[in-house]
């Protein structure tokens, strides 16, 4: 069972930045493969970034491939998303994810374990 914490959430100006943060409780934290999910009103959950248990080989949805960065602290159970160059289109409720994997994982449905969520307001 892992539970999920996300917190950095809040309204910034398009051009800004916002570090999002997801603690992972559960005493084999580092073993599960992590993503970042978005959700904007009226629309389905989206990919946003994954990362391995490892922390290589980072994956990113093309809308935010270049302003995003997903990293990992394996030592203190969380995972960041860096996030650049905010857009209005950024605006969503974000949600962190887990599941037991030795990859990485793009789809909502691969997902075992998920965060209340975050909200990132992006204002124009």
């Amino acid at each position: 069972q892992v539970q999920l914490v996300e917190s950095g959430g809040g309204l910034v100006q398009a051009g800004g930045s916002l570090r999002l943060s997801c603690a992972a409780l559960a005493r084999t934290a580092s073993s599960y493969a992590m993503g970042w999910f978005r959700q904007a009103p009226g629309k389905e959950r989206e990919f946003v970034a994954a990362i391995t248990r490892s922390g290589a080989s980072p994956s990113y949805a093309d809308s935010v491939k270049g302003r995003f960065t997903i990293s990992r602290d394996n030592a203190r159970n969380t995972v960041y998303l860096q996030m650049s160059s905010l857009e209005p289109e950024d605006t969503a409720v974000y949600y962190c994810a887990a599941r037991w994997g030795t990859t990485y994982y793009t789809r909502v449905n691969e997902y075992d374990y998920w965060g209340q969520g975050t909200q990132v307001t992006v204002s124009s």
